[in-house]
């Protein structure tokens, strides 16, 4: 009987504690988001002046990005724990597809960004006179508002349409997040700024409900 219990106990631990991760991720993203664009202008072809100005702002937020990776992996992982048997082999795909092509653009744009930094730090003029900077500014631009942000859109798809089947959070909070994935797919950057912000507050709004629901269980199950 004792081994039965202690994986019981595991298993109540484990969706908070991610669950938790969820709203690290959020918050870290939205940190790194407001900082880069408070700072960086929206004219993917601006002369770079930024640099000089408002480093050290953009260094921190690009700092951040690996963590906010580390934390949404665990993320996924609660969700994938909350479908339980229930998962749908192939929205599980589109689910953790999306989810890993989101990190990974992620992760390749801030390596870009912090190249780029790296390179003015070394030399700033030539930097800019190269071409290098132009690449790397409008690299940076495509991966994360266009290509990455189209992913954690999929990824919001997937994840509602799975919500709507298996009911691992409200179905009202699935339907807000078919809405902000379709604004997501049809944002360019230039008219929706600020749209990438959609996919972390989803994200904690879905974990903070996950959050709830897991300490509300736990009075019912020791009961």
């Amino acid at each position: 009987m004792e081994p039965k219990e202690t994986l019981t106990d595991e298993r109540l631990k484990t969706p908070r504690a991610t669950a938790v991760a969820g709203i690290v991720f959020s918050v870290l993203f939205i940190i790194s988001l407001v900082l880069i664009r408070t700072s960086v202008p929206a004219d993917v072809q601006d002369a770079g002046t930024w640099l000089g100005r408002d480093l050290k702002s953009v260094a921190f937020a690009i700092y951040l990005f690996p963590f906010a990776g580390i934390a949404f992996l665990w993320f996924i992982g609660v969700l994938r724990d909350r479908m339980g048997s229930q998962e749908d082999r192939f929205f599980a795909t589109v689910f953790m597809g999306s989810g890993l092509l989101f990190l990974a653009m992620l992760f390749v744009a801030g390596a870009i960004a912090a190249g780029i930094i790296m390179g003015f730090s070394t030399m700033p003029d030539r930097l800019v006179e190269s071409g290098v900077y132009a690449f790397g500014r409008a690299a940076v631009y495509q991966l994360v508002n266009v290509y990455a942000m189209k992913m954690a859109a999929v990824f919001m798809i997937s994840t509602s349409t799975v919500a709507m089947l298996t009911r691992i959070f409200p179905r009202w909070m699935a339907m807000l997040g078919y809405a902000l994935a379709l604004l997501m797919l049809l944002s360019t950057g230039y008219i929706f700024f600020w749209a990438p912000l959609v996919f972390p507050l989803w994200v904690l709004l879905v974990s903070v409900n996950i959050l709830l629901s897991e300490l509300k269980s736990v009075p019912a199950s020791g009961a």
